[in-house]
């Protein structure tokens, strides 16, 4: 299992979930975990997601997604598992 880190934030607006998921669904990621809150009308998500049976190489994935993130008007950052569990090592 390729499993990614993805993490949206920004201004809460009608849709960004849907969005983020039809991206996700058309390129065969799996979501495996997500979290989201909305706290005083900013938004933050958490994914964690399989990327193992995407077409799409990894940083076609990364533009992507940041691109979606330009056009609804969030931040969408992108990590592989390893590099997120290396930069959070204590």
């Amino acid at each position: 299992m390729k499993k990614t880190i993805i993490t949206v934030v920004g201004k809460d607006t009608v849709g960004i979930i849907a969005r983020v998921c039809t991206y996700l669904a058309d390129n065969q990621i799996n979501i495996l975990d997500i979290s989201q809150t909305i706290v005083q009308g900013y938004f933050n998500m958490m994914m964690i997601v399989d990327t193992n049976l995407t077409q799409k190489d990894f940083g076609v994935i990364v533009k992507d997604l940041e691109q979606l993130g330009e056009n609804i008007g969030v931040i969408i950052k992108c990590q592989k598992e390893e590099i997120f569990n290396q930069m959070h090592r204590i």
